[in-house]
């Protein structure tokens, strides 16, 4: 069981993960922008780190940043939440490699089944069923030139 774990995502997201983790008697951290730096999940964390401006780019994307914040806060683990980096194979991998658990699937499964097309191969050669994929043709309905939006009709 881990002591402390980061939590690389905001919002509600981050709220329910530290309520799992307070159910469990898991320290949280969390990781927020400036913008968000008075957000519920902020206050409610045990500790926070702020890695950046409000473009997510700049912050709840920043691999460096979010694992330095695990770094300077002894984290163990890191949970990406979802979104954001949670299906992001290098993320996992970038964890993994700085001494951190990565709270998820493998980076490799995350490659494997982040194809749809690869990922039922895969689940085929495993045995797994699957529904085969359909081609399925909608034709477009016809409109009047009439009843094109954008164009009124007198009458």
């Amino acid at each position: 069981m881990f002591q402390k774990i980061l939590i690389a995502n905001r919002g509600e997201i981050a709220l329910r993960i530290q309520r799992a983790c307070r159910d469990m008697g898991i320290k949280t951290v969390v990781v927020h922008s400036e913008a968000d730096s008075e957000a519920k999940y902020v206050k409610l964390a045990d500790e926070s780190v702020c890695i950046g401006p409000a473009a997510s780019s700049a912050s709840y994307l920043n691999i460096p940043a979010i694992i330095s914040a695990a770094e300077v806060t002894d984290a163990e683990a890191i949970h990406p939440g979802y979104g954001f980096l949670a299906e992001n194979p290098d993320f996992a991998e970038r964890v993994d490699k700085s001494g951190f658990v990565f709270i998820g699937p493998q980076a490799e499964t995350i490659r494997l089944m982040g194809d749809k097309v690869n990922a039922k191969q895969v689940m085929a050669r495993a045995g797994v069923p699957a529904c085969p994929a359909r081609t399925v043709r909608c034709p477009m309905p016809r409109r009047s030139p009439l009843r094109s939006p954008g164009k009124s009709v007198i009458r």
